[in-house]
C-alpha cells in the first residue's frame, strides 16, 4: 500500500491554527517551570497577532498560570498530555482527496528515554478537538524526525529513523514506510544531528525546507563550535541532492549559535533551525550568542514576505535530562 492519496502541506502554506502546550510537570523541568513557561508565553505573543494559537493546559494550576501569562492571546484547551513536545506526540495533519486527516503513529518516548503517561493519546485528543479523522500507522515516528516540502520530498536523519530503539528499519524499509504514511516520493537522508540531542538527531533541529527546492541549515559559529564537522557534512551532503521534482537543492547556510552549555558544562543542542514558519511570521529560537543578529538577518533574507522574530528559548533548551528542544518541537500546525 502506498500513500499516493496523502499530501503533507509545506509549513509555509496557510494555517488554520498552531497548537502548543503549557509546561505543567515540574519533574520534567528540574523543578523549574518558570523558565520554560516564559519561553512558551513569549512564543505565543510572537505568533498571536497573525495566527490562531491553541494552548493545551493539563490541570487547574496549568490553566491558571497560562491564563495569567498569556491572557487572551491564545485559546486555552484543557487536555491530558505528558510533556509539551507536540511536534512529536501530536498528529501530523495531511490532505487527501476526501479532506484533511490526522496521521497518527506509535509513541515510545524517543526510543524509551522519556515514556510519559498521556503522550501516546494527546495526538488523538487534538484530532478529536479539530474534528479530523485519524489514519493510523503501526510504527514509531515523531513529527520532528521528518521534514516536508509539500511536494513529496522528505528530509530525515539515519540516526533517528534507522535507530534500533525505534523500528529497527533498514533504509529501504524506512523509505517504504514514509511513502505509505506521507506519499513520500523521495527521501533525502542526512547522517546525524546535533551533539546532546535527546531525540537522536531530529531533522527539524538541523535542516529545514524554506521553499520549493530550498533548504536552510547551519554554519559553524566559530572554531570552537562543537558541531562544526557535523554542520559542514550536512550542508555538503544536501548540496549534492535533488528533490522529488528533480531540482538541485539550493542550500542556504545560517550562522549557528555555536557552543551552548548547561551549568555542568554539557553541550546542549541549541539551534536556530528549530524555528516555526507561521502565517506572516517566522519565530526563531535565540540564546544570547554572538551570532544571533547575523542568524536573524540571514533568515530575514530567506523569508522576505514574513516578519522574523528572534525569541529567547534558553528555558526550553533546559539542562541535563530536562528540555532539549525549542519552538518547532513544541508546536504543530493545522493547515487551512
Amino acid at each position: 500500500m502506498t500513500g499516493t492519496d496523502i499530501v503533507v502541506p509545506a509549513e509555509w502554506a496557510p494555517q488554520k491554527a498552531i497548537w502548543t502546550a503549557w509546561p505543567w510537570d515540574a519533574n520534567e523541568w528540574n523543578g523549574d517551570l518558570d523558565a520554560p513557561r516564559r519561553d512558551v508565553a513569549a512564543l505565543v505573543r510572537a505568533l498571536a497577532a497573525t495566527n490562531t494559537v491553541r494552548v493545551l493546559v493539563n490541570g487547574p494550576e496549568a490553566e491558571a498560570t497560562a491564563r495569567a501569562a498569556i491572557g487572551d492571546a491564545a485559546e486555552l484547551v484543557p487536555a491530558k498530555y505528558g510533556d509539551i513536545w507536540l511536534r512529536d506526540t501530536g498528529p501530523i495533519f495531511a490532505r487527501t482527496g476526501a479532506g484533511t486527516i490526522a496521521l497518527r503513529f506509535d509513541v515510545n518516548g524517543w526510543g524509551g528515554k522519556h515514556d510519559l503517561a498521556d503522550d501516546a493519546t494527546v495526538g488523538d485528543r487534538i484530532a478529536e478537538l479539530t474534528g479530523t479523522d485519524i489514519r493510523r500507522f503501526d510504527f514509531v515516528l515523531e513529527g520532528g524526525a521528518v521534514e516536508h516540502d509539500g511536494e513529496g520530498t522528505v528530509l530525515a536523519t539515519r540516526q533517528t529513523l534507522l535507530n534500533p530503539n525505534r523500528n529497527g528499519w533498514t533504509e529501504e524499509a524506512a523509505e517504504a514506510a514514509l511513502n505509505r504514511a506521507f506519499g513520500a516520493k523521495k527521501v533525502i537522508w542526512v547522517d546525524e544531528g546535533l551533539l546532546g540531542d535527546h531525540t537522536d538527531g531530529h531533522i527539524d533541529n538541523i535542516a529545514r525546507f524554506v521553499g520549493p527546492g530550498r533548504v536552510a541549515c547551519q554554519a559553524p559559529a566559530d572554531t570552537t563550535d562543537p558541531n562544526a564537522a557535523i554542520l559542514d557534512a550536512i550542508a555538503d551532503g544536501l548540496a549534492r541532492q535533488t528533490d522529488a521534482a528533480g531540482r538541485r537543492l539550493d542550500v542556504i547556510r545560517i550562522p549557528g549559535p555555536g557552543r551552548v552549555t548547561d551549568t555542568a558544562g554539557e553541550v546542549l543542542p541549541a539551534s536556530h533551525m528549530n524555528f516555526i514558519i507561521a502565517n506572516e511570521v517566522v519565530v526563531v529560537p535565540v540564546y544570547g550568542t554572538a551570532t544571533e543578529a547575523a542568524a536573524l538577518d540571514a533568515l530575514r533574507a530567506v523569508f522576505p514576505d514574513r516578519t522574523v522574530h528572534g525569541v529567547r528559548s534558553s528555558g526550553l533548551l533546559g539542562s541535563g535530562g530536562a528540555g532539549g528542544g525549542s519552538f518547532h518541537c513544541i508546536t504543530q500546525q493545522e493547515p487551512l
